[in-house]
């Protein structure tokens, strides 16, 4: 049974940085693709930023040079560290995994999701 934690959101001004962490059990970060999504009310879920098993990233372009995702195989974990955070950055962010590819900010080619976890940014 899959299953991914997501940690780290918080309210903060912009210009200001926050760590997201992601702690996935039933699956190891080094065999998966992964991925770091965010929903804002009235919008569709919109990929922020993935990483390969291989480790090649891709990011949205609102976020690059902002944020950088990051794993850490030996524990088992998954990172987004944002920087220079705007208020149009605030939304519920979410950790999710897949096996196979698949344009990767497409939400539907990801099949495990964890709870999400909120930023809000003022």
């Amino acid at each position: 049974h899959v299953q991914l934690v997501e940690s780290g959101g918080a309210s903060v001004q912009a210009g200001g940085s926050l760590r997201l962490s992601c702690a996935p059990s039933g699956l190891s970060v080094s065999d998966f693709s992964m991925a770091w999504f965010r929903q804002s009310p009235g919008k569709e879920r919109e990929g922020v930023a993935a990483i390969r098993r291989d480790d090649l990233t891709a990011y949205t372009d609102s976020v690059k040079g902002r944020f950088t995702i990051s794993k850490d195989n030996a524990g088992n974990s998954l990172f987004l560290h944002m920087t220079n955070l705007k208020p149009e950055d605030t939304a519920m962010y979410y950790c999710a995994a897949r096996a196979n590819g698949g344009a990767w900010d497409r939400f539907e080619t990801w099949h495990s999701w964890g709870q999400g976890t909120q930023v809000t940014v003022s």
